[in-house]
C-alpha cells in the first residue's frame, strides 16, 4: 500500500461533491441562454457588451438573490432595462423569463463516469452534497438525476466560503482533515477548503462561469488530481 494512500484511508471519512459540473452538466445550458439573450438585444449594443454587463448585473445581484436561476432571471430582465434605457418592449421581459424557465426544464446530463465514482464509493465514505444555487432548484436535479441514493447529506450553501465551510464540517462532526471536497470550481470547492486544513480534488471542466474563474496555478499538499484520488480512495 502506498504511503499517500495510507493517509486516505486513515484520515478522510466524508466526501463532498460540488453539483454543477461536477454531477451533471450546467453551465453550457447558461451560456446557451446567454447567447440567445445577447441576440435577443443585439439592436442596442454588441454581443461583448451586453455579455459584460449582464456579468456585472449578476454578480451586483448575487447578496441579495444568491446562485441560480432565478437570480440569472431578473438580472437579465435588469439588464436589458438599463441597456434600453427603460424603452424596452415588454415581449423582451417576458422572453427573458422564457429562457429562465428553459433553463428549469433542461434534462439531467450526468458528467461521464460521475456515477461509476459514486457506486465505488458508496458504502466506504460518508458521501454529501456540498454546492450552491437555488434550493428548490438544485434539490430537483439531485432527485431528476438518480444519484441521490447515494448521499446521506445534501447541503445548499448560500456562499461557498471558509465560514460555511467550517459550518459544515461541524454539523458533519469531523475535523476539517477528514474532509475531502471535490468540484470543478478552484475559487469555490478548493482555495477555501485547502484554507482551512480540508483536502480538495479539481475536476476540470470544459467551460467555467467568469465569476468562478482564477488567474493563477493552486499546488497545495491537501490538492489532488480527481482521478488520481478516487483511483487511491477506491482501491487502498
Amino acid at each position: 500500500m502506498l504511503p499517500s494512500q495510507t493517509m486516505y484511508k486513515s484520515k478522510i471519512k466524508v466526501i463532498a461533491f460540488d453539483a454543477d459540473d461536477t454531477l451533471w452538466i450546467n453551465e453550457p445550458y447558461f451560456q446557451e441562454i446567454e447567447n440567445k439573450f445577447c441576440t435577443l438585444l443585439e439592436g442596442y449594443a454588441t454581443h461583448h457588451t451586453i455579455s459584460q454587463e449582464l456579468l456585472k448585473t449578476e454578480i451586483k445581484n448575487l447578496e441579495m438573490y444568491g446562485y441560480g436561476v432565478k437570480g440569472y432571471t431578473l438580472s437579465m430582465i435588469e439588464t436589458a432595462l438599463r441597456i434600453s434605457n427603460n424603452s424596452i418592449n415588454v415581449a423582451v421581459i417576458e422572453k427573458a423569463i422564457e429562457y429562465g424557465k428553459e433553463i428549469l426544464s433542461k434534462p439531467i446530463e450526468l458528467i461521464e463516469g460521475i456515477e461509476e465514482a459514486l457506486m465505488a464509493l458508496h458504502g466506504k465514505y460518508r458521501l454529501v452534497v456540498a454546492t450552491k444555487g437555488d434550493l428548490l432548484d438544485q434539490e430537483n436535479k439531485l432527485k431528476k438525476s438518480g444519484l441521490e441514493k447515494y448521499f446521506h447529506h445534501i447541503e445548499v450553501m448560500s456562499e461557498k466560503n471558509e465560514s460555511e465551510y467550517k459550518k459544515l464540517i461541524k454539523h458533519l462532526d469531523i475535523n476539517p482533515n477528514e474532509f475531502l471536497m471535490i468540484g470543478n470550481s478552484l475559487k469555490s470547492d478548493v482555495l477555501p477548503v485547502l484554507a482551512i486544513g480540508g483536502h480538495a480534488a479539481h475536476v476540470p471542466f470544459h467551460t467555467t462561469w467568469a465569476h468562478e474563474k482564477i488567474d493563477y496555478q493552486v499546488v497545495h499538499d491537501n490538492l489532488e488530481k480527481f482521478n488520481k484520488i478516487i483511483d487511491m480512495l477506491i482501491h487502498f
